[in-house]
């Protein structure tokens, strides 16, 4: 790895930790670094097979509502939970995950593309060209999100 300089700086005006990463280009070094400060302590579900596995939660494109158990979908396959959404939503990191009906909650790192429509529905294109839909009533506070002004 590269000669880092790391400092900490104090504002007091701020009410979560920014961190900024500078450099002359986006190499594997600053994707390493990157993907280490995302990284968040796994959540345990099961798969198919009922065999427990461990996720780290930036590998979640999707959590939807089936029945009675929560699919949490991954680049890997699907899991599953018995945890309601709203004990899902909880452990999730807010500024990452965002809820867009009573049944789904998308990783916006992972929405590739969205539409909104003249009807005024909203279209989210997410990774691995998964496709869903918002509900009205959460349009508002997405459109926010998205627009990035919350």
């Amino acid at each position: 790895m590269k000669k880092m300089d790391v400092r900490f700086e104090r504002d007091p005006g701020l009410d979560h930790i920014e961190v900024l990463i500078r450099a002359p280009a986006e190499d594997e070094d600053v994707t390493a670094l990157l993907r280490q400060l995302k990284k968040t302590d796994p959540i345990t579900f099961f798969d198919g097979d009922g065999a427990v596995r461990s996720v780290e939660t930036d590998e979640i494109i999707l959590a939807s509502v089936m029945g009675k158990l929560v699919n949490i979908i991954t680049a890997e396959g699907n899991l599953y939970t018995r945890r309601t959404l709203q004990a899902l939503e909880a452990v999730l990191d807010e500024r990452r995950f965002l809820r867009i009906s009573r049944y789904e909650i998308v990783n916006l790192d992972k929405v590739m593309r969205y539409d909104f429509t003249v009807t005024g529905t909203l279209r989210l294109e997410l990774a691995g060209g998964i496709e869903t839909w918002a509900s009205r009533r959460c349009i508002p506070a997405i459109r926010k999100r998205l627009m990035g002004k919350e």
